[in-house]
């Protein structure tokens, strides 16, 4: 974690309530020497490096706030840093050592950004990217905050994002920026904690370098929560052993994919764009997957435009208004109490 009037979610790591896996970094002697790129390691390349003792937690924080200073003045992709990273580093670091239980799991050592519309506890600001919040103290981390900090992940910082969401989904920045994501259903993962839109429609999921490394984060932060009502049903679906088991080098041998290529009027596709699509569409061919191609859906024009429409607008804003006034309202400590004090808030602060 965003959302769209069909389809609305909060992702966390990275663009939304999304989590943005910080797996890309500059070159530093500590790093120099190594097989392989932090630019481009995953996860398991990251932990095997923890294991040979060939990077440590703290000098992986350390390159990623260095190289947030230096791309963030022009991407401003990160809002916030958090200040106590390091000290979870080395924590991190410490419990390896030890070879304490914790150390042995998928995200232990590694930094990760949650959206800036997941509450954390700390010394860092929620605010769905509005000054109307800054300064406001949540009552607790939100859960998936929570299952990340057990799971031994460091919370690097909050990612930016547009205020409020502003209705969008994360499957924007997934098409956008190379990157893989997961929407899961509703429910599947709690929302405590999560500034909301609509809670029909509101979902976390992450978003990360590759999909092992997403489904990584999945499993860390799928389960029920007694906050959440409607992950009471979503989580007996949650298979035992996690989604890791299906994650298979052939796993997309005798898969029938439908490939859309008319996605109508509404849609301008560049030659380079199209160049790569077709390299993508050659590499799933390669792999073993069944392609339908020119896969027509039916009405699609229509379902496009209903998601876009005020009728659909209109519903999402009154759901806004009554889940985002209730969200304020069990802050510890606001400027706002409710959707008229953000609009108040606005009026009085237009350059904000």
């Amino acid at each position: 974690m965003a959302t769209n009037s069909s389809k609305l979610n909060i992702p966390i790591f990275s663009s939304l309530p999304l989590i943005i896996l910080a797996v890309y970094s500059s070159g530093s002697p500590a790093t120099e020497s190594r097989e392989f790129s932090v630019k481009e390691a995953t996860i398991e390349d990251l932990q095997l490096a923890f294991k040979q003792n060939q990077l440590t937690s703290r000098q992986l924080v350390e390159m990623y706030i260095r190289e947030i200073g230096r791309l963030n003045p022009l991407l401003r992709g990160v809002i916030e840093v958090n200040p106590d990273a390091i000290n979870q580093a080395d924590k991190a670091d410490q419990e390896r050592k030890a070879k304490a239980p914790r150390s042995q799991l998928g995200l232990h050592g590694i930094p990760i950004l949650v959206k800036d519309n997941i509450a954390t506890k700390d010394k860092m600001n929620t605010t769905a990217g509005s000054f109307a919040l800054l300064g406001s103290v949540v009552p607790r981390d939100a859960f998936v905050v929570t299952k990340l900090l057990e799971a031994g992940a460091i919370i690097l910082g909050k990612a930016s994002m547009s205020e409020w969401a502003h209705f969008r989904t994360f499957e924007s920045p997934n098409g956008s920026n190379s990157v893989v994501g997961i929407k899961p259903t509703v429910g599947l993962i709690s929302r405590d904690g999560v500034i909301p839109v609509s809670p029909r429609l509101d979902t976390v999921g992450p978003i990360s370098k590759t999909v092992a490394d997403t489904v990584y984060v999945l499993d860390a932060i799928v389960g029920f929560d007694a906050k959440d009502e409607a992950t009471r049903e979503a989580s007996k679906y949650i298979p035992p052993g996690g989604y890791k088991q299906f994650l298979k080098p052939h796993g997309l041998q005798g898969k029938r994919l439908g490939i859309v290529r008319n996605l109508g009027s509404n849609f301008t596709i560049s030659s380079e764009v199209t160049e790569a699509f077709e390299h993508h569409v050659r590499t799933l061919r390669q792999q073993g997957a069944i392609l339908l191609d020119n896969f027509e859906i039916n009405n699609l024009e229509a379902i496009l435009n209903s998601i876009a429409n005020g009728e659909t607008l209109a519903i999402l804003a009154a759901e806004f208004k009554q889940a985002l006034n209730a969200y304020l309202q069990e802050l510890v400590t606001s400027p706002v109490r409710s959707l008229a004090d953000v609009i108040a808030f606005n009026k009085m602060f237009p350059e904000l």
